[in-house]
């Protein structure tokens, strides 16, 4: 049973900083990519950041240059540095541990519970 355990959430003010970590029992033979994703109020659910076993890393558009994904594979600790923190950042955060195979399928994944960020103006 592989469980995600995400923290690190809290309230910052604009241009403020904040780490999110997510501490995982799954490891690099079991799962090959980790992930964080947001959901806003009203809004979807949305990809933030993702790094592989490989260290290739992806951001959406809206954090590139802010956000800095990483991790720890001695600790099986993912890890996700927001600078520079804005208002639109506001959401419940949530680490994602998922295997992706050769055609980039993804074959199972897990889920934290999430953890909420507001940012203040």
């Amino acid at each position: 049973q592989v469980q995600l355990v995400e923290s690190g959430g809290g309230l910052v003010q604009a241009g403020g900083s904040l780490r999110l970590s997510c501490a995982t029992s799954a490891s690099i033979f079991s799962v090959n990519r980790l992930g964080w994703y947001r959901q806003a109020p009203g809004k979807q659910r949305e990809l933030v950041a993702t790094i592989t076993s490989g260290t290739r890393t992806n951001y959406a558009d809206s954090v590139k240059g802010r956000f800095t994904i990483s991790r720890d594979n001695a600790k099986n600790t993912g890890y996700l540095q927001m600078n520079s923190l804005k208002p639109e950042d506001t959401a419940v955060y949530y680490c994602n541990a998922a295997k992706i195979n050769w055609r980039g399928v993804t074959e199972y994944e897990y889920w934290g519970q999430g953890t909420q960020v507001t940012v203040s103006s």
